[in-house]
């Protein structure tokens, strides 16, 4: 399904997204419609297109959101329920049945590791896999790691906790390509100011999109643009000058 939102930036059309449709920003390809800068007279405007799909994952009613958008400000407010480290035990019978079926994923797969709890919050749970075949696991890009935790959700789904976020990874993965895809967004920001031309980044999910996107938003004369089809789209970051 598509819909459109508005908001004065990017964040704020995305952020509108999330609460309204109640899922994660990465459940949810972004599409730029059109975008306008904040000038001396005039405001930022941007419309986005949201593509939601069967991805496994059930949508989260609005009222037990764990964190909620300021309309006024557009800023996402902090969550009323907090994300809990350091028990890595699993607790009662679904972290139980999470930890079991993720450690048979992997076994099946001819490799070993030690499953634990990653962290825990109101509606998503974290799960971490030490393993010496960690590499293996995630993948180029961190598809293996996306495949399998797409198949953690789904199976979340099946035994009823359909409203429950699984988050999985190993060797900190997630956190540190995050932060690689920050310098990435920056140095190629940096690039196209200096060639005044485009440059098109490599296929990326949805999540890795939106992060490249929210990263470039606030540089002036720097526009991103996702292109392809698929779940795996590619980012195009160019010269506003080119306009």
């Amino acid at each position: 399904m598509e819909f459109i939102f508005e908001g004065r930036t990017e964040k704020e059309a995305i952020d509108k997204a999330a609460e309204e449709l109640g899922l994660e920003k990465d459940d949810f390809d972004v599409e730029i419609l059109e975008a306008q800068k904040t000038g001396l007279f005039k405001k930022g405007f941007v419309k986005i297109k949201v593509h939601t799909g069967n991805t496994g994952f059930a949508s989260i009613p609005k009222d037990e959101k764990p964190a909620y958008v300021d309309d006024d400000i557009g800023n996402r407010k902090e969550s009323p329920s907090k994300a809990v480290f350091g028990e890595p035990q699993p607790k009662g019978e679904f972290e139980e049945k999470m930890v079991s079926f993720t450690s048979g994923l992997i076994e099946r797969m001819g490799y070993s590791g030690k499953v634990s709890i990653l962290f825990r919050e109101k509606h998503k749970i974290g799960i971490k896999i030490d393993s010496s075949h960690s590499s293996i696991l995630i993948g180029k890009k961190g598809k293996n790691l996306d495949a399998l935790q797409l198949l953690l959700n789904i199976y979340a789904g099946r035994i009823g906790r359909d409203d429950v976020r699984v988050i999985l990874d190993t060797e900190n993965y997630r956190i540190r390509r995050e932060e690689a895809l920050v310098r990435l967004a920056y140095n190629v920001a940096e690039k196209v100011r200096e060639s005044r031309g485009s440059i098109l980044l490599e296929p990326m999910n949805p999540f890795d999109r939106w992060l490249i996107h929210t990263t470039l938003n606030d540089i002036g004369d720097v526009e991103t643009k996702s292109e392809g089809d698929g779940l795996y789209k590619q980012v195009r970051v160019f010269y506003r000058g080119l306009r």
